[in-house]
């Protein structure tokens, strides 16, 4: 049987630098899909296009309008090819109408000197030692994901009382496991909750404008990782005037940093 998030990825060729999907009720939010599962479709759709040079460098969505259930075509054009990288336009449309767009950067990675810089946090709890997150009451796309959280959760005591920062930490990964991708791992770049959530400890309209996915990681280093859970942190830098930031991070299950994140948000209060 097909997992969820295979299903929900999946597209037709229709036409040179064209595919179409349909979104999926596994991954439906407040209003419309997860966006987290937008920009994988996006991906995808150059990650399986014929002239693809190499493997996801970064990757950057801009969420132009809601996107409705049901199907909807992607044009992935790839702009300019050298001899190693490539840059690609990514397009998602409804009716004629754009609703996300995006870029990518392909890249074909060589060996070269290597240094980490940003330190998974020291002395985080084991997945296993952590309950798993409840997911009643919340939109389907949380029952995608076995989230643990460390700090900086969302749940039933929402009680409104203003918390000092954003920062969230928690482990995650796909449910019912599934081995990591590139699709999926920027689709796991979008599961933090909205930092106004996190920060006044209530629920709120917001949703994210644009996110950008930085991958830090070849297909090797995932393929490592397999279906084990990711460790993840994320905070705000400003929230002002209906917009804040979000820089987030994941780290494998043996420290590694897969990728790193950032998205600004649209807020109400």
């Amino acid at each position: 049987m097909s997992h969820p998030f295979d299903t929900a990825l999946g597209l037709q060729s229709a036409g040179e630098h064209r595919f179409t999907g349909t979104t999926s009720p596994a991954y439906a939010n407040m209003v419309g899909p997860y966006g987290g599962m937008t920009a994988a479709q996006m991906l995808q759709a150059a990650l399986q296009h014929p002239a693809r040079l190499g493997d996801p460098v970064s990757l950057t969505v801009n969420y132009a309008a809601p996107v409705a259930d049901g199907s909807f075509e992607v044009e992935a054009r790839p702009l300019r090819t050298n001899r190693s990288t490539q840059h690609w336009l990514l397009l998602m449309s409804q009716t004629g109408e754009v609703v996300a767009s995006g870029t990518a950067l392909l890249a074909v990675r060589r060996p070269t000197w290597s240094a980490p810089e940003a330190v998974m946090p020291d002395g985080m709890p084991a997945f296993d030692s952590l309950e798993k997150r409840p997911t009643q009451g919340y939109p389907a796309w949380i029952s995608r994901y076995d989230m643990r959280f460390v700090c900086g959760g969302m749940g039933a005591d929402f009680d409104g009382v203003e918390q000092p920062d954003s920062l969230t930490r928690l482990w995650l990964r796909d449910e019912p496991p599934r081995p990591l991708d590139f699709p999926s791992l920027a689709a796991a770049c979008d599961c933090f909750a909205p930092r106004t959530w996190v920060r006044r400890h209530q629920r709120s309209p917001a949703g994210t404008v644009t996110m950008t996915v930085y991958f830090h990681a070849d297909a090797a280093l995932l393929a490592a990782q397999g279906s084990r859970p990711l460790f993840g942190q994320a905070r705000a830098q400003v929230l002002r005037d209906g917009y804040c930031d979000q820089m987030g991070m994941l780290w494998s299950a043996d420290g590694l940093l897969l990728a790193s994140t950032q998205q600004v948000q649209y807020y109400k209060t």
